[in-house]
């Protein structure tokens, strides 16, 4: 049985009630309901939120792309423990092994109530003997798509010949650069730190990331001169949609750049992440403008395979931070793999629209037995490994033939009116009520939480607010969201459901 299953409660009438619905009694109830949680202890957050419902906000918002802060350095000397330290939690995998693999690249994080986007290029250390030009390439990507850049030396080691090889890159960056003397973990250690001015970076900031010693200074210094908008990843409100084209290695993305462009402009290389992307070309498709984001821009590719997943990664991150929605190309010719699905998992995270597009389906046209077990095949594993995207629309495309490319537009047009989508406070209401008079949650230990008012809290993607009295389970608002998606639609996005657990007030 499914996690959703117990919420099932056989049919109900859920859809007729609501096409049924009278909008102005909606509003009146959910005012009514609003006005009731005066008795619950609401904290400023929830404050600002209600006051924004009440205002009635059309909704549509255009946040700018959050600055950028990269932390490079070589293998080992901190720069996991400096992330995880900033974000005041454990996601950077850390390990005394040099180079633990991870797939998440970029964090959110926020300081002094400022939000931005961290990038930990710790993920893919190299050999030792291409130690210096890897770790120079890795720290030369991470300058391409940051506004200021950490730079971590272990100070107890001293300036190595490879940091001195990242330094000189650092300084023609002409980016803010901080360079973070590592390892401090006491005042007596701070002479060492104060040895890494000859490296020419300025003043060496001392901090100890696994005891958090020195950190908050150094992000007060960082916030400083750290922008408001990014400067790498900036947009034009209101110019073509931004569209990044995603997909594991020759799966045929730039095959599909090249038709959508009209002409050859991206390089193809048989080589796992070589490809040199367009720099946000505009391209015109179904007679509209369209942006195709770069996947980072980055000048020089970097031929070694260790690294060709991480900076598969990394690319992947800094283009979804640029654009609005992601088509993810599948090769039906090969299985669903844990790669395509680690990609979408990143679109997932990062909130925005997916289209998936399933490429060389030319290839399945035939009526030979291989073809027909290929496709009925297929069908099994999008049913089981894309489960969980399938509100996204499917395109199938032959993206070197151009066949069926036209199927894009409305797809993605779909998936972006989706994004943008705001449900009325009364109508998110009257749905909440029905759903619970139909199908109650479970009891848990003798109570049952109630749902005491819902808010759209923001579109891109549609964010929904739960005010509750206790924990709704995961399957709960897994099937709130599928009902959601019944009734309002809502294809080509993600939905985020938030709760906020309320006590009532102690008189």
């Amino acid at each position: 049985m499914g996690a959703e299953d117990e919420y099932e409660g056989g049919p109900d009438r859920l859809v007729e009630k609501m096409a049924e619905l009278d909008e102005g009694l909606a509003e009146a109830r959910a005012a009514t309901l609003r006005a009731s949680l005066a008795d619950y202890e609401l904290d400023e957050a929830d404050a600002a939120l209600l006051e924004m419902n009440e205002r009635g906000l059309d909704g549509i918002e255009y946040l700018p792309a959050l600055p950028v802060v990269a932390i490079v350095g070589r293998p080992n000397v901190g720069k996991s423990a400096l992330v995880n330290r900033i974000l005041g939690r454990r996601e950077a995998v850390v390990e005394d092994t040099p180079g633990v693999t991870r797939d998440r690249v970029t964090y959110k994080a926020e300081w002094m109530d400022r939000r931005f986007s961290l990038v930990d290029t710790g993920g893919w250390e190299p050999d030792a003997r291409g130690i210096d030009l890897s770790v120079a390439a890795q720290a030369e990507i991470a300058i391409d798509l940051c506004d200021v850049v950490l730079f971590v030396v272990d100070a107890m080691v001293g300036a190595t010949s490879t940091d001195e090889a990242v330094v000189k890159l650092l300084r023609r960056s002409g980016k803010p650069v901080f360079l973070v003397a590592n390892k401090i973990d006491d005042a007596r250690h701070e002479p060492e730190a104060a040895a890494l001015w000859n490296l020419g970076l300025g003043e060496p900031y001392p901090v100890s990331a696994i005891h958090g010693r020195g950190v908050a200074d150094l992000l007060d210094e960082v916030m400083k001169v750290l922008p408001a908008v990014s400067a790498v990843a900036s947009y034009e409100i209101g110019g073509p949609r931004r569209v990044a084209i995603l997909g594991r290695p020759n799966v045929g993305k730039s095959s599909l750049l090249n038709k959508a462009a009209g002409e050859e402009r991206v390089v193809v290389n048989e080589l796992a992440g070589t490809t040199r992307d367009p720099v946000d070309e505009i391209v015109e498709l179904g007679g509209k403008l369209w942006q195709l984001v770069d996947t980072a821009g980055i000048r020089r590719r970097v031929h070694l395979q260790q690294g060709a997943d991480f900076y598969a990664s990394l690319r992947t991150s800094a283009a979804l931070e640029k654009a609005e929605v992601a088509v993810v190309v599948l090769d039906v010719s090969q299985s669903v793999s844990e790669q395509d699905v680690r990609i979408i998992d990143m679109v997932l995270e990062s909130g925005r629209a997916l289209v998936l597009a399933f490429n060389k389906w030319d290839r399945l046209l035939d009526d030979d037995m291989e073809n027909q077990d290929r496709r009925r095949y297929l069908e099994r594993e999008i049913e089981q490994d894309l489960a969980h995207v399938a509100w996204a629309p499917r395109v199938n495309i032959s993206a070197k033939t151009g066949r069926h490319l036209e199927k894009l537009v409305p797809a993605l047009e779909t998936a972006l009116t989706s994004w943008d989508q705001r449900i009325a406070t009364g109508k998110f209401n009257a749905f909440l009520s029905e759903l619970v008079a139909e199908h109650p949650h479970p009891l848990r230990g003798g109570k049952q939480p109630r749902i005491l008012f819902g808010t759209q809290a923001s579109t891109r993607p549609p964010t929904f607010v739960l005010f509750t009295t206790g924990f709704l389970d995961p399957g709960y608002r897994r099937f709130i969201q599928r009902r959601l998606r019944e009734i309002y639609g809502f294809e080509g996005t993600p939905i985020v459901v938030n709760m906020r657990v309320r006590e009532r007030r102690t008189r």
